[in-house]
């Protein structure tokens, strides 16, 4: 059975894009495909076929482009709320399969917690 995210967006690589925008704000090609066992070209493609379609923008930083959702599209934010109900609909064995990878950085002198 398909997930209805993946049925409302088109494919698997793109549900799992947006997930992933969702789920850390900003995201970069290479990572994306990286924590998500995607090939670059596909995750790519999907990102500019947002980007085209309003959905996204980008920016570079230095040499990566950096994508994050395009405040200024009226539309986002009723598909931000869409993205959350998946999202939380996510067991945590799920998320953390998913987004197993730190983006931000640690505060100086917290502890790590080893589980």
């Amino acid at each position: 059975m398909e997930n209805p995210l993946e049925a409302l967006l088109g494919n698997r690589t793109a549900a799992l894009l947006m997930l992933y925008l969702f789920h850390y704000e900003e995201i970069y090609p290479t990572g994306a495909a990286r924590d998500l066992e995607l090939s670059l070209s596909p995750v790519q493609r999907q990102l500019e076929k947002f980007e085209n379609a309003g959905i996204l923008v980008s920016k570079l930083v230095g040499g990566t482009r950096v994508y994050s959702f395009n405040p200024k599209q009226p539309a986002t934010q009723q598909l931000r709320e869409l993205i959350r109900v998946f999202y939380e609909s996510m067991t945590l064995a799920e998320r953390q399969r998913l987004f197993h990878v730190r983006r931000r950085p640690r505060r100086p002198g917290k502890p790590v917690r080893r589980e």
